[in-house]
């Protein structure tokens, strides 16, 4: 073979390894856009499934109204418990003096002092801790929770003015945050109905709150008495009241989300004869555990509800709640993983419930 057909075949069999590397290139890259294409089929799919039109949210709307209606026309008459909360009047932002607060009914627990000044949005000065709440106190005792919470209350009054000041004159009165249903007996009383947003203590259910925190303050010598029991959104719309007085509702959307409004009582039929005197009542909807068919349900909502704790409860709440949020989108990245490896080997923790948190702990 001469030298021109020695340059030929080297010619060909350089022509014919180009396109090898070509095809494979190719192949790799068709490979990789239909595996893209598995990925962003599972995403049009979820945005398909929550998908909510104006329609759609008008009929969600008129159904809440439906099940608002009913639950306050009778006790189990609807999903919504709108219980009655007995604040009938709301601040007036003449408030004056020191105020102490806890706030329990997330991740985290808080300690709350604040000094009102004696005019609308005057706060002359406050103090927040806040602590997370050890996973094991909230499937423990009642005691144990509670004895958690006179604690963190007696090392934050202890701390207070770091022991400079000298003790007050009267006894220290007490605002407590529960956000969890409570059949409320007066402003500062209720009884527990059910756990929500991963506490399950089953002993306390049906007993009285505010008892079972005395009796934890009263065992580490605090002179303090609970002078009030609200609902986070009831404490909420109070907050947004004393800086505006047009304010008359509030929402919390955090670990768990709820409602509450200012009612009228002759729209409270289930409690008939019901007499305040502002002529209204602050009802706490406890919209969580709202359910209509016209709620965007997608397959991952469906799959988080049969395997939670609480399986056919709190279904508004598990859509749109920190809680359940992270839990959500991990099932979500787990189906698009078992579509494709275009992001590797799936990870065997993306199996396990709720091991992706939200982003902002609340």
């Amino acid at each position: 073979m001469g030298r021109r057909g020695v340059v030929a075949v080297a010619a060909v069999g350089v022509a014919v390894a180009a396109c090898v590397v070509a095809g494979v290139v190719v192949g790799k890259r068709v490979k990789s856009r239909r595996k893209w294409k598995r990925v962003m089929g599972v995403l049009r799919e979820l945005e398909e499934g929550c998908e909510t039109t104006v329609s759609r949210l008008r009929q969600v709307v008129d159904a809440m109204a439906v099940e608002m209606h009913a639950g306050l026309a009778s006790e189990g008459g609807s999903k919504l418990k709108m219980l009655l909360t007995f604040v009938d009047n709301l601040p007036t932002g003449s408030e004056k003096g020191i105020y102490y607060a806890l706030d329990l009914g997330g991740t985290n627990f808080r300690v709350l002092r604040v000094q009102l000044g004696g005019q609308r949005s005057s706060i002359l000065s406050s103090d927040v801790e806040r602590q997370p709440i050890p996973p094991e106190l909230m499937t423990g005792t009642s005691e144990d929770l509670f004895d958690f919470i006179a604690s963190a209350l007696q090392q934050f009054v202890e701390k207070e003015g770091n022991g400079s000041e000298p003790p007050p004159i009267r006894r220290r009165e007490l605002g407590f945050t529960f956000s969890f249903p409570v059949k409320q007996t007066s402003v500062s009383s209720g009884i527990l109905i059910k756990w929500t947003k991963g506490f399950a203590i089953e002993s306390m259910v049906g007993q009285e709150v505010t008892e079972s925190l005395q009796r934890a303050l009263d065992k580490r010598g605090l002179d303090m008495r609970v002078a009030a029991l609200v609902n986070d959104t009831v404490g909420t719309l109070a907050l947004g009241h004393y800086h505006d007085e047009d304010t008359v509702a509030a929402v919390i959307i955090g670990t768990g989300t709820n409602a509450c409004y200012l009612e009228r009582t002759d729209a409270i039929i289930k409690c008939q004869g019901l007499l305040t005197t502002s002529g209204g009542m602050v009802v706490n909807m406890e919209w969580g555990n709202f359910w209509s068919s016209h709620l965007p349900r997608t397959s991952y909502d469906i799959d988080l509800d049969a395997e939670s704790p609480n399986p056919n409860d709190q279904g508004f709440e598990k859509m749109i709640s920190g809680m359940y949020l992270g839990d959500i989108v991990r099932r979500v990245i787990l189906r698009m993983s078992e579509e494709s490896d275009i992001f590797g080997p799936a990870s065997s923790r993306l199996s396990m419930a709720f091991i992706l948190r939200y982003s902002f702990d609340i």
